[in-house]
């Protein structure tokens, strides 16, 4: 019997980078065991250059990427997912839809490689730190138990693997 499969929902305010990444990555790295999707609050329309030329140049997926609304896995119909992630501070301070078959969450926030400023050499740098950085923390989640460990455990593990290397903090909900 195969093992199950699980869907995991990347999210980021323009879904045009960090998101992005993280889905290439866990596509590969997790393949057989994981689904991955991305999407943002306020999507940018399109995937950044950058990020596209970083996951060529690493021979990561880029086939089907692009920057999508998050409205479109809270509809009938849509992928349950098991996990949602938080992968930029803004995103992790919206206010979330209600995703079907509640799937655990955790915030593992990076800083933006699209905000970058510098020469082209320099911004790459920036995605190449950014894609280090979800690599790790996407390595440590695939390699959890998931099928013998319980939910508050799971839950302690994944937020631990949001606060390794290059976290940054959410901002606060407005209110």
């Amino acid at each position: 019997m195969p093992d199950r499969i699980y869907n995991v929902l990347f999210l980021c305010t323009g879904n045009s980078a960090r998101s992005v990444l993280a889905e290439s990555i866990l596509r590969k790295d997790g393949a057989g065991r994981f689904r991955a999707f991305s999407a943002g609050s306020t999507p940018k329309g399109a995937v950044h250059p950058l990020a596209l030329e970083l996951l060529r140049r690493m021979d990561y997926p880029t086939a089907d990427l692009r920057s999508k609304s998050w409205t479109e896995f809270a509809v009938a119909g849509a992928p349950v997912m098991d996990f949602v992630f938080t992968v930029c501070d803004n995103a992790a301070g919206e206010a979330c839809p209600v995703w079907p078959g509640q799937p655990m969450t955790a915030h593992w926030g990076i800083e933006d490689p699209a905000a970058a400023d510098g020469t082209e050499l320099e911004k790459l740098a920036a995605f190449t730190t950014a894609f280090r950085y979800l690599k790790n923390r996407i390595g440590a989640f695939i390699n959890l138990p998931l099928d013998r460990i319980d939910n508050l455990s799971l839950g302690t593990r994944l937020r631990e693997i949001g606060r390794s290397e290059g976290a940054t903090q959410p901002t606060p909900k407005a209110g």
